[in-house]
């Protein structure tokens, strides 16, 4: 690959992972709700891990490239947000640290498959793998378009492992003996999931039903 490019690219994905954001807030929310935020962390890993997958095999851009199929997504992606968001304060008051204050074992798969929805479904990160990541490819490398594109979405991956995983950390450590303030803060992630999901709605369900009436 092209040294030059892939710095680049470490240097925007970096700064991608480290914009706050809904992957945050549910980072945040898991690590302060479950014995432990591996599950929630590798959950949302796990959904681009997706995303890179689609991005390979051309699907990605594909899909972006059917009429209304991005807003469709993007109505989906809002509306898990908004029933994820809503869940998370119906249990903001149960966000402590002691033993009646953490979720069983038995719930960690779940959690996990939370994570790869929220990640999965989010139309920003699909437009981030088809609109950014090609930037960064090179068809003069020795390396084919392919194999280029997939290790720049396992890069991301990693990066979004580290920053994720040392957000939950810090929320875990800096809130452990502040039991009032854990709970506000998984309000706070909550409403900020619930925000986020409305705008999205807002923004493509009007238009869309709009076009639906047209034709009509």
């Amino acid at each position: 690959m092209n040294p030059q490019l892939f710095l680049a690219f470490l240097l925007v994905a970096g700064a991608l992972a480290c914009t706050p954001g809904v992957d945050w807030a549910y980072s945040i929310t898991a690590g302060l709700k479950q014995r432990s935020f591996v599950p929630a962390v590798a959950g949302l890993c796990g959904g681009y891990v997706l995303h890179t997958v689609l991005l390979v095999a051309g699907l990605a851009a594909l899909l972006t490239g059917v009429p209304g199929m991005l807003g469709w997504l993007t109505v989906a992606g809002a509306a898990y947000l908004l029933w994820l968001g809503l869940t998370t304060i119906r249990t903001w008051r149960g966000a402590s640290f002691g033993s009646a204050g953490v979720r069983a074992p038995a719930n960690q798969f779940r959690t996990f498959l939370q994570g790869v929805g929220t990640s999965g479904i989010n139309p920003k990160g699909l437009l981030f793998y088809v609109a950014l990541v090609p930037q960064f490819v090179s068809p003069e490398a020795s390396l084919p378009v392919p194999v280029q594109s997939g290790l720049l979405g396992l890069t991301f991956v990693l990066l979004v492992a580290v920053v994720y995983s040392c957000v939950a950390l810090l929320a875990r450590r800096l809130l452990h003996s502040r039991p009032g303030a854990a709970r506000k803060v998984t309000l706070a992630s909550g409403i900020i999931m619930v925000a986020l999901g409305a705008v999205l709605l807002s923004e493509q369900l009007v238009p869309l039903l709009g076009q639906a009436l047209a034709r009509g």
